[in-house]
């Protein structure tokens, strides 16, 4: 956690860039969200990549990310639920990652994502959209996670009200 957080102080030395999230998480590890211009992100990032060093785990360079992932990030969404799609990855790139691609290539809404905390490192992403719409984005998000990572792919064809008021809806 320590390397964690001088990399994100070098991530911010090197260019301009905003940190939308600094801290640790679950089981003892030290997450970093940055936001930009492209190439400043991608400079960030390697200057993060050389002070990590061999500490590093995993990163994600997204850049283009969908409006409803950056969304998401800053807390749960309140979409009409049709069907609820769920995917969970045993990474947090692996998550954003799905996420991203599922909501650019399918028509789904988010609805939330967790990454991390409480979760054993973990990320779990639901979102909405109609049956078919939400079967399409579980596959994508499943090639895009790929063997290995992937915790889990949930449909939810019509969840109840009492599930809905449980999460928030």
């Amino acid at each position: 956690m320590a390397r964690g957080m001088r990399t994100a102080d070098a991530m911010v030395k090197r260019a301009p860039v905003l940190v939308r999230r600094a801290g640790t998480v679950h089981p003892g590890k030290y997450l970093v969200f940055i936001q930009g211009g492209v190439d400043e992100v991608a400079e960030a990032l390697e200057a993060g990549r050389q002070v990590a060093a061999e500490t590093l785990i995993d990163r994600l360079f997204l850049p283009y990310p969908h409006d409803d992932l950056v969304a998401c990030l800053d807390g749960p969404r309140t979409p009409a639920i049709e069907a609820l799609g769920i995917l969970e990855a045993f990474a947090v790139a692996a998550t954003l990652r799905a996420a991203d691609a599922a909501l650019k290539r399918a028509a789904v809404d988010s609805v939330s994502i967790r990454l991390a905390d409480d979760l054993g490192g973990k990320g779990v992403f639901v979102f909405t959209g109609a049956l078919h719409d939400v079967e399409e984005a579980l596959e994508i998000g499943r090639q895009t996670i790929g063997p290995g990572l992937l915790a889990g792919a949930e449909l939810i064809a019509n969840p109840h009200a009492d599930f809905l008021a449980a999460l928030g809806h």
